[in-house]
């Protein structure tokens, strides 16, 4: 029998095809109760996964005693307020990005977390790619030199989610594109950069396709459309971050622009090589006996986003076979320069963390 019984709060498209089946696959993990205000979803999610228990009040998931670890899978704004009452009721806590919509919630998380003596992690699915990994111990053992700035992004044509829904209903999300997409490519970045602090940002926002209904991404799939919904946030955001350091990196991303085609990517220099990640392919840029070298190495799956070994990587960590790679501190400083580059924007001024 599984040592470990998993109440789900959220059972929309991101638990249903991604969480969902990696829970399944973990011998460890039984999923016992799925909780949504909607209950014809989540009986239907309850019926697909056999999860005997069927919830609408989250607070139902956090009563049930048997139950040791919830997986959080709502929209932005209640990430926070449930991760918070999920440790308080002595659970260990993986939720989905972002972490919260603001830095006061993000460190009444972490707060949580200390208090409670319980794992919390929020996902990071893009640091446990094969691409990730490698460029990670690349950089520990040196080859990197020293990295001192660099730039990420994840810009699409046209790939708006659930427009007038809540991805682009502010008091939701928290945000758009920065704080949709934003978290998983700022967040791979700095942390191959080795987790500098960051210290200041500058940045900008725009909303200059709220009308639109053309989709090229099939990312526009997640979330529920609503035609006489809202749309209040930015669909492009750029920016510029400043670490303790000295390291700086430079930020953009989109749900919709008028560029070539969809990329997301991360470039990171430094003194000894380079390195670019782009839509799956690694690439490494140095010099050998006086010549430049372009290298793409070998390491079988590029791709990004590995949900499942997160999700895996999470329960060795409860079950104390390892040390977790993200820290709620962590979230904490990405919370920070989300809400600091919203701030800049509507300043125009720089803002200092």
């Amino acid at each position: 029998m599984a040592d470990l019984k998993l109440g789900v709060i959220g059972a929309g498209n991101i638990f249903r095809y991604v969480h969902a089946p990696a829970w399944k696959d973990n011998k460890d993990v039984e999923i016992v109760a799925v909780c949504d205000i909607d209950r014809e979803k989540a009986e239907a999610v309850a019926k697909e996964f056999n999860i005997p228990h069927v919830y609408t009040d989250y607070k139902d998931v956090l009563a049930h005693e048997e139950i040791n670890i919830v997986d959080i899978c709502t929209p932005n704004l209640f990430h926070s307020e449930y991760s918070v009452a999920a440790l308080e009721a002595g659970k260990h806590v993986l939720c989905e990005k972002p972490d919260a919509v603001s830095p006061e919630e993000a460190e009444r998380m972490a707060a949580a977390a200390e208090k409670s003596g319980k794992t919390l992690m929020v996902m990071r699915n893009n640091r446990f790619s094969a691409a990730s990994g490698y460029m990670k111990r690349f950089v520990e053992k040196g080859h990197m030199g020293e990295i001192y700035t660099g730039r990420c992004g994840w810009i699409r044509r046209r790939g708006i989610p659930g427009k007038g829904g809540w991805f682009t209903t502010k008091e939701l999300s928290g945000g758009g594109p920065l704080i949709d997409l934003g978290v998983h490519f700022i967040d791979l970045a700095i942390w191959i950069m080795g987790n500098p602090k960051p210290v200041s940002v500058v940045g900008s926002t725009y909303t200059k396709f709220a009308d639109t209904d053309l989709a090229d991404s099939v990312h526009s799939q997640f979330g529920t459309k609503q035609d006489d919904g809202t749309f209040d946030v930015e669909d492009l955001a750029t920016g510029f971050i400043r670490f303790d350091n000295g390291a700086s990196l430079q930020i953009e991303f989109s749900w919709a622009s008028n560029i070539e085609e969809e990329v997301n990517f991360y470039e990171l220099r430094g003194t000894k090589a380079g390195a670019s990640f782009k839509n799956g392919k690694l690439k490494i840029f140095t010099e050998v006996e006086e010549k430049l070298w372009n290298v793409e190495p070998e390491i079988g799956n590029h791709h990004t986003g590995d949900h499942a070994n997160n999700i895996n990587h999470f329960v060795d960590v409860v079950q104390g076979r390892a040390e977790a790679i993200f820290t709620p501190e962590q979230g904490v400083d990405m919370i920070k320069i989300l809400d600091a580059i919203y701030k800049s924007a509507k300043t125009g001024h720089e803002v200092r963390l």
